[in-house]
């Protein structure tokens, strides 16, 4: 018996698991022969996040961390408007033909993305306003 063969017949009884349902392989089993499960249903995809976008959206926050300190944002007073205002021009920006933010080079709508996570964050969990 080979050592790989001896370490999946050990492998068959874990002590206290009996409940858990692993999988009893013949001594014989190669790995290549199972596909791997993961259950997962259910759960948030975060790979449905469009790439671009996201990346886009990092260097904005990154921008931010370096002009101001890193979390700045969740400490603004008076966030839910000057956090709207900031999303309106950045859009209305975009709007009239421009795209990149003249100070960061990025994107306008990666700064509205922002400015409207903020929004979200602010409205749910950060406010300082009363």
């Amino acid at each position: 018996m080979s050592s790989i063969d001896k370490l999946l017949a050990e492998a068959h009884y874990h002590p206290g698991y009996e409940d858990v349902g692993f999988p009893q392989f013949p001594i014989n089993h190669t790995p290549k022969e199972e596909a791997g499960r993961k259950f997962d249903g259910g759960k948030l995809e975060y790979g449905l996040l469009p790439p671009l976008a996201l990346e886009e959206t990092v260097k904005v926050l990154t921008f931010g961390a370096q002009k101001y300190e890193r979390d700045n944002w969740q400490k603004v007073p008076d966030s839910k408007r000057r956090y709207f205002d900031a999303l309106q021009r950045h859009v209305w920006a975009w709007k009239r033909g421009e795209q990149l933010d003249p100070e960061s080079g990025i994107h306008h709508l990666a700064h509205a993305m922002c400015c409207l996570m903020f929004l979200y964050e602010h409205d749910v969990k950060y406010s300082l306003e009363k």
